[in-house]
């Protein structure tokens, strides 16, 4: 680390290290008074004896707090099963699975079931792989630094995604049930497997730059383009297996009694057993108070596949979208949901409070940025997906508190849920997608606007993990 700095700091021209103005750094006598303006006291002798052996959660955990015992909740969906993604980006698959399988669960009679996520996942990393080299090509006119071009290198595959994922990638390849594709060790363990193909896609994609600066007809681009991904197909292939065309599946009832034995594909499964439009019976929705409510907003190559759609959604204030979730919840009818999951989460108890933490008083000050200034800085974005389940209302009807089904194993959090305040709920829930049936009239006439464009790199649209 130290070499690779000085190697670094003598490549920089001598005109710049001395071009600094001295005004701007911290002399001796700065830090006089730095040091002057708070001296450590007793009190801070002994925190910092504590935190040698403490993490700061540890030390800033809230002795009193009623919401890290409160698991009671006045409306809640059932479900069975909890899933767990391991060691993956995939928590935006999984909670759109969670979504599918509770309906499907409930319109059979199933015990415990769960779709295979290996199953879409090699076909999401296939349609991202064609996603980038497309781009490459579509784009092989613009220079290296280009922003976009840039952006493409830096991200040509991810394991994380959106809801967006959900629509095109079940819609084309349908599912299958869990034992038909079962999960592997790469498919819950991404990183080798995504560093490898990322790095295949960038050669690929430096090469197809190559042959069109050389004059190379577009449709001998695509022809290099279709033998790209035969390769990457193949390496899905080797570490995931193979997805399968047809199968053979026993429907089970709830007390395990075979009920059917059918042969299927995989979109016959998904019609006969889902059968909703993903792609027109649901809603997009965002919380984004940096930006205008009540409009609309898409975001540039926020999609899975080319022939995709980008994600695009409405912004509403949290009281619209809260009783959306609340008559959604009301019927028995689960959502996708993401937030900033890893902020005040106490993973112990699984609840998200803004109680959790006594930050100022162990730090001496506090931190009193709102969402939007959050947002603003780079401080806080959408990171994680899980499936909203649960809410509890008080006596006026208003939310107290919610609860999500989680896909980080039935040992973690509550039984494998998360439980938020409904003040964390403001502070750090983003995103909702919901049936359209619960949006409002009104709502659904914001689609019809034109939504505008944001970039790719915007920081708040980072896939979800």
């Amino acid at each position: 680390m130290k070499k690779t700095f000085l190697t670094l700091l003598l490549s920089v021209p001598f005109a710049v290290l001395t071009a600094q103005t001295p005004e701007g750094g911290i002399s001796p006598e700065m830090l006089g008074k730095i040091r002057a303006a708070r001296p450590v006291t007793d009190a801070d002798r002994a925190l910092r004896n504590a935190l040698a052996g403490s993490s700061i959660n540890t030390l800033a955990t809230t002795a009193v707090n009623p919401a890290a015992t409160d698991t009671w909740f006045s409306h809640k969906v059932d479900t069975k099963g909890i899933t767990d993604q391991q060691q993956s980006g995939r928590c935006w698959l999984f909670t759109g699975m969670n979504v599918m399988r509770s309906k499907m669960i409930g319109k059979f009679g199933l015990g415990e079931f769960q779709f295979s996520q290996s199953y879409n996942f090699f076909y999401d990393q296939l349609e991202k792989s064609n996603l980038f080299l497309q781009a490459v090509i579509d784009n092989a006119d613009k220079p290296m630094n280009d922003q976009l071009v840039e952006w493409l290198f830096k991200n040509p595959l991810s394991d994380g995604g959106t809801f967006c994922g959900v629509q095109d990638i079940v819609s084309k390849y349908g599912l299958v049930p869990a034992e038909v594709m079962p999960e592997s060790f790469n498919a819950n363990n991404t990183s080798r497997m995504a560093s490898l193909l990322s790095l295949k896609l960038r050669e690929y994609g430096l090469a197809l730059r190559r042959a069109a600066e050389k004059g190379e007809k577009k449709k001998d681009l695509m022809k290099r383009k279709q033998e790209m991904l035969a390769t990457v197909y193949h390496m899905l292939a080797v570490c995931l297996g193979e997805p399968p065309a047809e199968f053979t599946w026993t429907r089970r009832d709830a007390s395990g009694k075979p009920a059917d034995t059918r042969k299927y594909t995989p979109q016959s499964f998904y019609k006969e057993y889902v059968g909703a439009d993903l792609k027109n019976g649901y809603v997009l929705l965002m919380n984004d108070p940096t930006r205008p409510y009540h409009k609309t907003y898409t975001i540039d190559m926020d999609r899975h596949s080319y022939d995709g759609s980008n994600w695009t959604y409405i912004n509403l204030p949290m009281d619209e979208i809260k009783a959306m979730a609340i008559a959604s919840i009301k019927d028995s009818t689960m959502m996708y949901f993401s937030c900033d999951v890893g902020k005040f989460l106490n993973s112990k108890t699984g609840v998200l409070s803004l109680d959790n933490y006594d930050y100022a008083s162990l730090m001496g000050t506090d931190f009193p940025m709102d969402k939007a200034d959050r947002i603003r800085t780079f401080a806080s974005a959408s990171s994680h997906a899980m499936t909203l389940m649960a809410v509890d209302l008080d006596a006026d009807g208003k939310p107290v508190k919610w609860m999500v089904e989680n896909s980080w194993g039935p040992t973690s959090g509550y039984r494998g849920h998360l439980i938020m305040t409904d003040r964390w709920f403001d502070e750090y829930m983003f995103r909702l997608v919901v049936e359209k049936r619960f949006v409002p009239a009104a709502t659904l006439e914001l689609l019809k606007q034109k939504p505008q464009v944001l970039p790719a790199w915007d920081p708040l649209f980072a896939p979800e993990q």
